[in-house]
């Protein structure tokens, strides 16, 4: 299940966001707005759920929180785009790295 996550996510939020990877959750961040899609089995799909509610493209990118080690990775097909210099499925800028983090760790963690 995917949602849109603005303030902290409760631990019932979670478990629906981790229900298609048990102990993890795919989570596309919008970095401008500080706000998170988590949840589903697709980035692609998270995406399109912020892009309906405002969310601009170049704003976006996918990872993912591992919920039992707490590690956050950045692994997503929708990182992938050449016309931010991002060649790769990993976020390469480690400032969008660091307010992807940000924003993770704000709403998913406690």
């Amino acid at each position: 299940m995917i949602l849109i996550i603005r303030k902290k996510a409760t631990k019932e939020e979670i478990d629906k966001m981790s229900e298609d990877f048990n102990g993890y959750v795919k989570v596309v961040v919008d970095i401008e707005r500080g706000v998170l899609a988590g949840g589903g089995k697709r980035h692609v799909d998270g995406e399109q759920t912020l892009l309906t509610y405002g969310s601009r493209q170049e704003d976006l990118w996918g990872g993912g929180l591992d919920l039992d080690s707490g590690e956050i990775d950045y692994n997503s097909m929708i990182n992938v785009r050449p016309s931010q210099q991002n060649f790769s499925r990993e976020i390469m800028s480690q400032d969008v790295r660091r307010e992807f983090d940000k924003i993770v760790k704000r709403l998913l963690i406690y």
